[in-house]
């Protein structure tokens, strides 16, 4: 089993797709790092030898920011974001999306399930 930054590669998934599995790496990171490593992107996760494994390994720790790393930085951007009270960090205090997307009909996968509000009953005379 290929298992690279803590995380289990799928052995059946050509290489570039598998190292896409671990966050932090897109397709043209993936690409760039079998490159490196002068690995085939045809090769599948299973035919990789321990030498082409450890390089893979290397090449991964040394240059980039993956896992666990990465997900504590994007996290403390964000905070730093809602601490300072710029229009970004009060958008995600509130939950509400950040980069211009209109909120009227849709947006409900940030603003979750809706809540409806009842109207006001007219009075009877």
């Amino acid at each position: 089993m290929a298992r690279i930054a803590g995380i289990d590669l799928p052995k059946n998934k050509r290489g570039v797709i598998g190292l896409t599995y671990i966050f932090g790496i897109g397709a043209s990171r993936a690409g760039s790092i079998l490159d490196k490593a002068e690995i085939s992107h045809d090769k599948k996760v299973a035919e990789w030898n321990d030498e082409e494994l450890t390089s893979i390994r290397n090449i991964i720790s040394s240059s980039f920011k993956t896992e666990g790393e990465l997900r504590s930085e994007v996290q403390l951007n964000i905070k730093r974001l809602m601490d300072i009270g710029c229009y970004r960090g009060t958008r995600h205090r509130k939950g509400l999306p950040l980069r211009g997307q209109s909120t009227k009909n849709n947006a409900r996968t940030r603003k979750g399930k809706r809540k409806t509000v009842a109207n006001k009953k007219k009075v009877t005379k």
